[in-house]
């Protein structure tokens, strides 16, 4: 096996024992997490420390400024190259996160509708300002009913990104996507998933993280980034930790305020993470006990990879 991939909820301990893999197998780790890609967001992504890596060499963390944009397409395309440099070194490939978009686009090796700089989503970003969104629906529905039924009008971005990939391609985003999800995974890597049998555990879990990442300066990582010159409407700060403590260095909120806020939303975030990898049937469970004993999870996981 040369491809692994350890998914779950957050703060189920996917970062210890991928490293714990890594090390017994000789592998590299590559992240799978949309807010890890970031540089200076580390306390609010959980980001592993170098003493937490255990000398294993990591990949996609700290690649992203973050005032810039980043999308699933350039996830994939940046990972794709990075996993098969690491193969042709005859190395295995370790990748963990809990972003499942990320992860599942990866070993589907999906591609993606064009982004061409041709300045028309920046027109239909102009008429969505000046209009207001429903026309764009409007023309959307008469192209692509399939996909104005799936799109929310307040999801902007979509509506936009829709419209345009018509534009540019004469193809609608739903035909686009069928032909990409008709097609047979590029990849079929080991599945490892971590959950906590008690969901109640795992959001003590939760929240008691949230309480160490204040601890270790969480409220100063947000004010240094804003003070840098990220803006509040950057994709990076709508992440769980950074927008609520953005409200609250606004005066919007008190820290404590600020504070239940992230440990609520971690802890919905936790929700839509267990729905989404559930439904993968390839994942292999270690169900965690409400006080798991890690070197017995590591035995798990060791058995599951010697198993295929």
């Amino acid at each position: 096996m040369e491809l692994f991939c350890i998914v779950g909820p957050t703060a189920t301990g996917k970062t210890r024992l991928s490293v714990a893999l890594a090390q017994k197998l000789g592998a590299e780790i590559v992240s799978c997490d949309s807010m890890q890609l970031y540089r200076g967001m580390d306390i609010g992504t959980a980001k592993p420390t170098a003493a937490e890596m255990g000398g294993v060499k990591h990949h996609m963390l700290d690649c992203v400024d973050p005032q810039e944009e980043f999308s699933v397409s350039r996830y994939v395309e940046l990972t794709e190259a990075c996993v098969q440099e690491i193969l042709s070194r005859g190395k295995p490939v370790i990748v963990v996160g809990g972003t499942g978009l990320y992860v599942d686009s990866l070993v589907a090796g999906r591609e993606f509708a064009p982004f061409p700089q041709t300045g028309r989503r920046e027109a239909l970003t102009l008429r969505a300002q000046r209009e207001g969104i429903e026309p764009l629906m409007e023309e959307l529905r008469a192209v692509d009913p399939e996909a104005a039924a799936n799109i929310h009008p307040s999801n902007q971005k979509r509506v936009i990104r829709a419209l345009e990939v018509y534009l540019e391609t004469g193809k609608t985003i739903t035909e686009h996507n069928r032909e990409t999800q008709s097609r047979p995974p590029k990849y079929c890597p080991l599945w490892i998933g971590l959950d906590y049998v008690n969901r109640s555990a795992l959001y003590a879990r939760i929240d008691a993280r949230v309480d160490e990442m204040f601890a270790q300066g969480l409220v100063e990582e947000v004010r240094r980034l804003l003070e840098s010159g990220v803006p509040p409407t950057a994709t990076s700060m709508q992440a769980i930790g950074y927008k609520e403590l953005t409200a609250f260095l606004r005066g919007e909120d008190s820290v404590d305020a600020a504070r239940e806020k992230i440990k609520l939303a971690s802890r919905r975030y936790a929700k839509r993470q267990r729905t989404w990898f559930r439904r993968n049937a390839d994942i292999h469970w270690i169900e965690l006990p409400d006080a798991p004993d890690f070197d017995a999870v590591l035995r798990q996981a060791e058995e599951i990879c010697a198993g295929q």
